[in-house]
């Protein structure tokens, strides 16, 4: 069955699951008796176990196999969840978001068999959930090399049998055999495979048998096949053995080569390895070291003229890797959309029926196909629309990622953080929340590292011990703004300026003149920080450049408030879409501009007479805000069509609070345009955002108003 297919379905529906568990586990922490969460939990591993047992992904499939187990017991009322379960089960929940992140990048599940959080899972089933107790460390055991174990491997298997040092260890269990056990058996030697009767002896001071035969059962599958184990793999999960099991192995291998991986394991004693006969009986034990010799030469030469049609049939691992292009739709939408097209083609079919009777309509003095072209542009329009809110997508996906990481984040500096989420049914467009993510985080750990303080210091202050960081979206006009804001210390404007000047970003006469807005700015400049020391979190200057530069690329905007021992706010603002936008249309020389409305505040009429000068730059008064000019002809080395001695026509524009005027030769008005990319085509300047394509085929660009500003 070609799985292949379904891998997109695969991944989207993995990361619902393991959102889930994510915010699941977040609630287990705080309500370890919430039977409702539990029962979610349960269910979610579950799911996932049987998706990633559908598309092969085994360790995947065993990780949740683990959670399954442990959840049953904790429903049955065998087991209590208590904080070091949650631990394991959030570093199992970042194993599996690895492998995840692996398949989706490589195609593989990559190298991490996630024995360790397995054998921990195990470990608080066996023991009712009170946890595993570390394991004392093995001794170290003797390992011979590669060369001498294929030079001498009754050598090897003599070693083995005198680390355990008992002969009464040596005999292998002789099995019942169902008829396709028999079978396979009688196959696997026919076709030059080895077939090997193994006993394993654990430690008696281990403590967690089950892990380590778990352990065996791992590395022997990545040799060959165990087509039988006494007692069951199941039982021996249970713990329901002694310190000894047995199987039969189907291998390639050589026998030293199978002793070398068991006893890489810890904690295993010895192993006895014995080649079976075609009836399942062992040959010899491992006192017979001829036999072994000989079944170690044959599965050696068995090896070697297999492997020219194994590498053929290997499939390749590393996998094209998958992009994530799917949008999850209500279904009401989608019936809107569907209804529009319909009324289009309506609208086309009555446009083609007028177009064959339009001689006749004008001889008749009708009136032509201007009712239907009026018809055709409301439709289009609503169906602009329709699209648009197929695009949207709820902040809710990049919000929810953020519970946990304010939770490891606190634990990390060891202080009591409570994050507030509002707003996250709020919409954006597909490919702003694509780019969010990054930017978001970034602002909350700066929030969590160097905004709240220390439950200490918040004492001294009279603050709550558990500090607040609130994160709430909402929509204003044709933006999405986004609130970063937390209860801390707020920036000490003193401290930045201080660093500023050490660092040589700005000189101390220039301070003096710098407003606290201009200094709090300079934080967003690359590699600047006030971080006393470079910590795992902060302090190395990387984190508000990039998401200054994160969302200028989105065309939006960031701007920062704070209170000294107040707090601070970072405020996000976003455009709703990047796809279609409402623009207002300017000519400057000869060529035509596109400015987004969004960022337009009103148009003036300005004579000349009324520019000053600031510090040789010009300004105009206006309403009591002095509002720098920026003579767009300049900018884009174009011949302005106005004389010297007429009004200016100037398009105030803003980027957060600041505010400035585009100079520009005519206006043409509003207009709806389709964002084209210029892409990599040309080197463009970043004064340039993109560009559309006109009514009449002329092509004009969009004006990034952020840089220009």
């Amino acid at each position: 069955m070609d799985v292949s297919q379904y891998l997109e379905i695969f991944i989207d529906e993995t990361k619902e699951h393991l959102q889930s568990l994510n915010e699941q586990l977040l609630v287990l922490e705080k309500e370890p008796e919430n039977a409702d969460t539990i029962n979610e939990i349960f269910r979610a591993a579950h799911s996932l176990k049987g998706m990633a047992g559908t598309m092969g992904y085994k360790t995947m499939q065993e990780l949740t196999h683990k959670w399954e187990d442990v959840f049953s017991e904790v429903r049955n009322g065998k087991m209590k969840v208590t904080p070091d379960l949650v631990d394991v089960l959030f570093k199992g929940l970042d194993k599996l978001e690895n492998i995840l992140d692996n398949i989706i990048n490589a195609g593989n599940e990559g190298d991490d068999k996630c024995e360790e959080i397995i054998g921990q899972l195990i470990a608080f089933v066996q023991n009712g959930g009170t946890g595993a107790a570390a394991a004392p460390a093995a001794a170290p055991k003797k390992k011979a090399t590669k060369a001498a174990a294929e030079a001498a491997p009754a050598a090897v298997a003599t070693e083995a049998k005198a680390e355990g040092g008992d002969a009464s260890k040596e005999k292998f269990r002789q099995f019942k055999y169902a008829d396709f056990e028999q079978h396979a058996i009688v196959k696997a030697i026919d076709e030059g495979t080895n077939a090997f009767g193994i006993t394993v002896y654990i430690q008696e001071s281990c403590l967690l048998k089950a892990a380590r035969a778990f352990m065996v059962f791992k590395k022997l599958e990545e040799l060959g096949t165990i087509a039988k184990s006494e007692p069951a793999v199941q039982d021996i999960e249970d713990e329901k053995f002694d310190l000894d099991f047995s199987m039969v192995f189907l291998t390639k291998e050589s026998a030293a080569k199978v002793n070398e991986a068991i006893m890489n394991v810890s904690e295993v004693e010895c192993a006895y390895i014995a080649p079976l006969t075609k009836d399942g009986v062992a040959a010899a034990t491992v006192k017979d070291e001829n036999a072994v010799a000989d079944a170690s030469a044959a599965a050696g030469a068995g090896t070697a003229e297999t492997k020219q049609a194994t590498a053929q049939a290997a499939p390749a691992s590393a996998g094209k890797p998958v992009v994530n292009r799917s949008v999850r739709v209500d279904i009401e939408k989608l019936d809107d959309l569907m209804n529009l097209v319909s009324e289009l083609i309506i609208a086309k079919n009555g446009l083609v029926s007028l177009n064959a009777q339009q001689d006749e309509a004008s001889h008749n003095g009708g009136t032509g196909i201007g009712p239907q072209i009026e018809y055709l542009e409301r439709i289009t329009t609503n169906l602009h629309q329709s699209v648009m809110k197929v695009r949207m997508v709820p902040l809710e996906s990049v919000f929810n990622r953020f519970p946990r990481m304010i939770r490891d984040v606190s634990k990390s500096l060891n202080k009591k953080i409570n994050l507030v989420i509002s707003g996250e049914e709020t919409e954006l467009d597909r490919t702003v929340i694509d780019e969010i993510g990054d930017p978001l985080t970034h602002l909350l750990r700066n929030a969590a590292d160097h905004g709240i303080e220390t439950a200490e210091e918040r004492a001294k202050t009279n603050k709550p011990e558990v500090g607040t960081i609130n994160l709430n979206a909402y929509q204003e006009g044709n933006n999405v703004v986004i609130e970063v804001k937390d209860d801390g210390k707020g920036i000490d404007v003193e401290k930045v300026k201080r660093k500023a000047i050490e660092k040589g970003t700005i000189t101390k006469e220039q301070s003096e003149v710098m407003t606290d807005k201009e200094i709090i700015d300079l934080l967003f400049k690359p590699s600047f920080s006030t971080a006393e020391k470079v910590s795992e979190l902060s302090g190395r200057g990387v984190g508000l450049d990039v998401v200054k530069t994160n969302i200028e690329k989105l065309g939006g905007d960031v701007e920062v408030r704070t209170v000294l021992g107040g707090g601070s706010n970072f405020i996000v603002r976003l455009p709703l879409t990047l796809a279609i936008i409402q623009s207002l249309m300017v000519e400057v020389g000869n060529e035509k501009y596109a400015i987004p409305l969004g960022s337009i505040q009103t148009i003036e009429d300005i004579p000349v007479s009324d520019l000053k000068y600031v510090q040789s730059k010009e300004v105009i008064h206006l309403r009591g805000s002095v509002i720098p000019i920026i003579r767009l002809n300049q900018i884009l080395d174009i011949e302005s069509t106005k004389g010297e001695d007429e009004n200016l026509t100037v398009v105030i524009v803003s980027k957060g609070e600041k505010l400035a005027g585009f100079v520009v030769d005519n206006l043409i008005g509003q207009q709806e345009i389709v964002i084209k990319s210029i892409g990599k085509y040309i080197d463009s300047p970043k004064m340039i955002s993109g560009a559309t394509i006109l009514g009449d085929g002329e092509v004009a660009l969009i004006l990034d108003v952020n840089t220009l500003v």
